[in-house]
């Protein structure tokens, strides 16, 4: 959905991040936690090569600054008409009379709802934690995935618990 990719080399991530802070310095050196001299370096090329945890700093300040209103679009999208993609793996347990399925880890993708990416998109906003998300994630899960909307398993209660791995992509 991006018009262009974001900047990949060390050089290009401090000039763009140094257009945030309006020119200064000394702000995205304390933003990134090195010297003001270290930035200005590294806006010269004179280094080009960054440790690991500047590497890992750069990279987190540039996506989070990369195209605003562009992610604020696609999220007001996936929240109305669009929905959002889940992939995760994780440890459903059950808890339904005559269920003769076990609990046990499963790798699941698919689609969910606008209305239950609203309320994600609006939880993540408001700063919740991933295990914040996990009930709103469990619950459009469990009724397309295990009830097929209603259609088997009544009353069928799924644990959400033991989560490797989630990721939401528009």
């Amino acid at each position: 959905m991006f018009t262009r990719l974001a900047p990949k080399s060390a050089k290009a991530q401090m000039k763009f991040l140094l257009t945030r802070v309006k020119g200064s310095t000394k702000a995205l050196a304390e933003r990134l936690g090195v010297s003001r001299r270290t930035v200005e370096r590294y806006r010269a090329g004179t280094l080009t090569a960054p440790q690991k945890r500047l590497q890992a700093a750069l990279v987190e300040e540039t996506e989070s600054e990369w195209k605003p209103q562009v992610r604020a679009q696609i999220r007001q999208q996936a929240g109305t008409s669009s929905g959002i993609m889940v992939d995760m793996t994780a440890y459903f347990g059950f808890t339904c009379t005559g269920s003769p399925d076990d609990g046990r880890e499963r790798q699941i993708t698919m689609d969910i709802s606008p209305y239950y990416a609203k309320q994600i998109l609006e939880l993540q906003e408001a700063g919740a934690t991933e295990e914040d998300l996990h009930p709103i994630v469990a619950e459009p899960i469990t009724e397309s995935y295990f009830t097929d909307w209603g259609t088997r398993a009544a009353g069928l209660r799924v644990d959400f618990t033991r989560v490797s791995k989630i990721e939401f992509r528009f």
